[in-house]
């Protein structure tokens, strides 16, 4: 007779990601928990999932909602926080850490972010990478994914890159658009989460699942452009600051200001 499945508590449900990750664990057999802070934005994927409320910075939520669980994703961040998200993403992931450690969890499973140099990383990077090592500190395993752009309609990263193109035909851009980043489709990201409840591991484990491709984000601009029709024209050039780039995106894109800052 075979095993049970895990019982999977999943965070970030109404999240890019974890919408996505959500109908394919109910297909694959699990029973599944989703963390919610407003319920009303998600409805039971099927009968072997539930809604419950809760936040990662109110710890007697995370305690029930950990309760019987075996298995636990840890798909949010504090990006569209404000300036304090690395704060808030520091005390949303030591308090999971801790509920995760008294709960016994049998693993963690975590979607960070890619990247090797700390000096060279942006603030939303280095943020992610130290949310992957407070949950380590939990003394539960976690199987941590670093992965950079993540290619799909929703994503954040790829929804800057389409606002931008879509709107500027002549881009006058800072030195960033240059620097090398390795794509990943949105399929092949929950392919790797999916697998991850299986993977027979006993300690943590870092995998990197940047894309075979090493492009700059302009390349991705100019290659969405392509794909659209669009003729678009980059200039990058070295005085603009994070700073002045900042005011400027707040100009073209004010709705992705927030996001795209950090």
């Amino acid at each position: 007779m075979a095993a049970p499945l895990p019982l999977i508590l999943l965070t970030g449900a109404t999240g890019y990601v974890g919408g996505a990750l959500l109908p394919k664990l109910v297909a694959a057999g699990y029973t599944v928990r989703c963390l919610v802070r407003t319920p009303a934005k998600l409805t039971a994927a099927g009968s072997n999932s539930e809604v419950v409320q809760g936040d990662v910075l109110d710890p007697p939520s995370l305690a029930r909602a950990m309760a019987g669980i075996d298995i636990a994703y840890y798909l949010i961040h504090s990006l569209g926080e404000g300036q304090r998200f690395a704060e808030r993403d520091r005390e949303a992931a030591t308090n999971f850490a801790a509920a995760a450690r008294r709960a016994n969890l049998r693993r963690i499973i975590f979607l960070g972010g890619l990247g090797e140099s700390q000096q060279a990383m942006s603030a939303y990077l280095r943020s992610r990478q130290e949310v992957g090592a407070l949950l380590r500190a939990s003394g539960v395993p976690v199987i941590e994914f670093r992965a950079a752009v993540i290619i799909g309609a929703g994503s954040l990263s790829f929804e800057l890159l389409r606002v931008l193109t879509e709107r500027l035909p002549v881009m006058v851009t800072p030195k960033w658009v240059r620097v090398l980043t390795q794509p990943i489709s949105i399929d092949d990201v929950v392919a790797y989460l999916l697998a991850a409840a299986r993977l027979d591991v006993t300690e943590s484990e870092i995998f990197e699942i940047g894309g075979a491709d090493r492009v700059s984000y302009g390349d991705l601009m100019l290659e969405y452009a392509r794909q659209r029709g669009l003729h678009r024209y980059i200039i990058p050039v070295p005085v603009l600051t994070p700073w002045l780039s900042s005011l400027w995106l707040a100009l073209v894109a004010p709705a992705y200001a927030q996001i795209g800052r950090p």
